[in-house]
Parts: structure tokens; sequence; C-alpha cells
């Protein structure tokens, strides 16, 4: 583990910390899909992002989720070490977008790392200012694009962080991110084919214009 970890944090940690989380740190491989976190449930590690996607979604009374952002490689979620500092209850759901290779770090060494190790601090600060851009520009989206350009970027967003011109999703999917039907995201899909945008495929899509 510590090789890996030298490898995508280590221009980041200084060795001492590096240590110390290869120490407690719990190595954690999970598919595509499986929950990492969910709503309500008590926090008690953080995930650092080895390699791989995590979406990370809120859900109203109603049970309907919509995507918040993304997080990849050398990244973690900040909502998640807000509810570790506070000793509180998770408000998101983290789903692995891809198979995913994390670090789970116990919450026990956040506050003692936030004043031990200034690269920490950093990185802990960083991440909450990058995330907190994502929520902003999510927020816009949903307030000021509209639903075609909304669908736009979801794509863009999902093929950056695949690494892939060739999603595979269904329209269902799509539909349950962006928190509206698969009638909308289906007649949407083909109207962006039919101005060149992409290529739709069964449960697939390619896009062209990245």
């Amino acid at each position: 583990m510590i090789e890996e970890l030298k490898q995508h944090y280590g221009y980041l940690f200084e060795d001492e910390l590096l240590e110390e989380v290869n120490q407690c740190g719990l190595y954690k491989e999970v598919p595509e899909g499986f929950t990492l976190m969910d709503i309500g449930q008590t926090i008690s590690h953080m995930p650092l992002l080895i390699s791989g996607a995590l979406k990370i979604l809120r859900e109203d009374d109603k049970g309907d989720e919509l995507l918040l952002y993304f997080i990849e490689q050398g990244d973690t979620c900040t909502m998640s070490i807000s509810c570790c500092m506070g000793n509180s209850k998770s408000e998101i759901r983290a789903i692995a977008e891809t198979p995913a290779t994390l670090i789970m770090v116990p919450v026990q060494k956040m506050g003692e790392w936030m004043s031990k190790y200034r690269s920490w601090q950093n990185f802990i600060l960083q991440s909450y200012h990058e995330r907190t851009v994502e929520l902003l520009e999510s927020i816009d989206a949903i307030a000021f694009l509209k639903m075609d350009e909304r669908l736009l970027k979801y794509l863009k967003d999902k093929a950056m962080v695949n690494h892939n011109e060739m999603i595979s999703v269904t329209h269902q999917d799509i539909a349950h991110d962006l928190h509206t039907s698969r009638v909308v995201i289906s007649r949407l899909l083909k109207k962006l084919e039919n101005e060149g945008r992409l290529k739709l495929h069964r449960n697939q899509i390619h896009m062209l214009d990245l």
C-alpha cells in the first residue's frame, strides 16, 4: 500500500504522514455501483481515492437523488470530512462510478493530523475549496442551465472521470442522476445526436464533442 500512497499522494504528503496513513489506513477495493457511504450512516473512516471515481449524491424526502459532483484519484470527499470532524451522520451518498481503490483513514486521525502536519491541513483546505467550487457549479447548472445544457455537462463530466469518450449508461440512470424523467432524457439525447454532439448506442453514448 505504501507504494500506491507514494505514487498518488507523495507529492502532497511528507514521508512521516505517508507512513502513518500506511499504518492505520484500510485498503479497500470496490466494484462499480458499490455504495461506499450512505445517507444517515455514521462515518468512521474518510476515503482517500487511489484509483477510479466516485459520484456524490443528495436525496430528497421522496427518495429521489440528485448528482452533486464526481471525485477522482488523489481526491477526497469533503462532505465526509465535515461529518467526521463534527461526529455527525452522513448527509450524502457516495457510489463507485467505476471500480475504485481507496484507503480509508480513521476519523480519530483527522484532528490529530490537522495540527501535526501542515501538508494534511493544506490538503483538507484545498479539498474543501475544490468541492465547494463543484457544488456551486452544480447549483448554477440547476438554476441557470436548460436541461439539455445540464445533460451535456453531465455527460462530459462523466466521460472525463471515466477517461473514456464511450459512456456506458442507461437513459434511466441519467434521469435518476439529474432528477428528471427518462422520457425527457431520451428526447434530449436524440436532439443532441441530431446536432452531432454524440452518438447513441444500446446502453452506451459516444461523446463526439468533448
